[in-house]
């Protein structure tokens, strides 16, 4: 079987390319390898491998700077996923996109499902909603993956940074009015495998949008306390900083960020029998990440 993995040297990509080593052929991907933004480099790289499976693990993240980069953002996460999408539909092969809780508004109370309405608040959120929809609409054999506050070993992300800003100051405060599930990048990964293998040994052809994250739901606050308390358990830390809980009137940043970033994982569950990230587990290995 043979995966092309666009984004590998990224959070997820990288995870994907590690998992899938040994497994399958892979023609693993960046930015400086293949520009999705680019339709005839796409579709040549497509049609010379010709894959089973695309995994688009390549985005713009930088959800703050695409407030002023909006032309960049919508380059590489609606038209680099269209350029993909189409080409996975010209040779018949399936693609599995990632994709963001940042496309509802994160008004709502309860978890969101994959059948609640759309409405992004931000550029970055806007660019991946136009992502999802380029892609539904040119590969009937997709699967988008819909997930939030992804972590890794390796890379930016809120985990690195806590370690980070632990280890410098005696106090920080950290937002706790915005509720998600942070998730670890390496079961993102998996899951996507998971539901790749489905589709290829055509146990599954259920196609479409799920929702995957982690369990159980935090705040910021919340994940930083335990990211502080497992630190220091691991001798990560010599001391545990005072956290102090702020709102996010008190951290204005470019981008508004969604008060509610939880997502409900029950679809996956019944589909593909895959469970929730338990992201408690992945803070086990804190010293992999300094």
């Amino acid at each position: 079987m043979k995966y092309l993995i666009t984004g590998a040297n990224g959070q997820v990509g990288s995870q994907l390319v590690a998992q899938l080593q040994g497994k399958a052929e892979i023609l693993a991907t960046t930015s400086q390898t293949l520009d999705i933004t680019n339709k005839h480099a796409v579709w040549q790289t497509v049609r010379d491998f010709r894959p089973n499976i695309i995994i688009n693990a390549a985005a713009y993240t930088a959800v703050d700077k695409a407030e002023s980069e909006t032309d960049l953002a919508f380059a590489v996460n609606e038209l680099g996923a269209k350029h993909l999408a189409q080409a996975a539909n010209e040779i018949g092969a399936a693609i599995l996109h990632i994709s963001t809780d940042y496309v509802f508004d994160g008004k709502g109370e309860t978890p969101y499902r994959e059948t609640d309405p759309v409405a992004p608040q931000n550029v970055y959120g806007k660019s991946k909603l136009a992502g999802e929809i380029a892609v539904q609409a040119a590969c009937p054999r997709h699967i988008i993956l819909r997930t939030a506050w992804v972590f890794n070993e390796h890379g930016n992300n809120f985990v690195k940074t806590m370690l980070r800003l632990g280890a410098n100051r005696d106090s920080l405060g950290v937002v706790a009015d915005q509720f998600g599930a942070p998730t670890y990048a390496g079961d993102i990964a998996a899951a996507l495998i998971h539901i790749a293998e489905k589709i290829i040994s055509k146990q599954s052809n259920q196609f479409g949008v799920y929702h995957f994250s982690g369990s159980p739901y935090v705040s910021w606050h919340d994940f930083a306390r335990e990211i502080f308390a497992q630190a220091h358990a691991q001798n990560v830390l010599a001391q545990i900083p005072v956290l102090n809980a702020i709102t996010t009137a008190d951290y204005p940043t470019p981008a508004s960020r969604p008060a509610n970033s939880r997502l409900d994982c029950g679809k996956i569950q019944a589909a593909f029998g895959i469970e929730t990230s338990d992201w408690r587990k992945a803070l086990l290995r804190l010293k992999d990440y300094v």
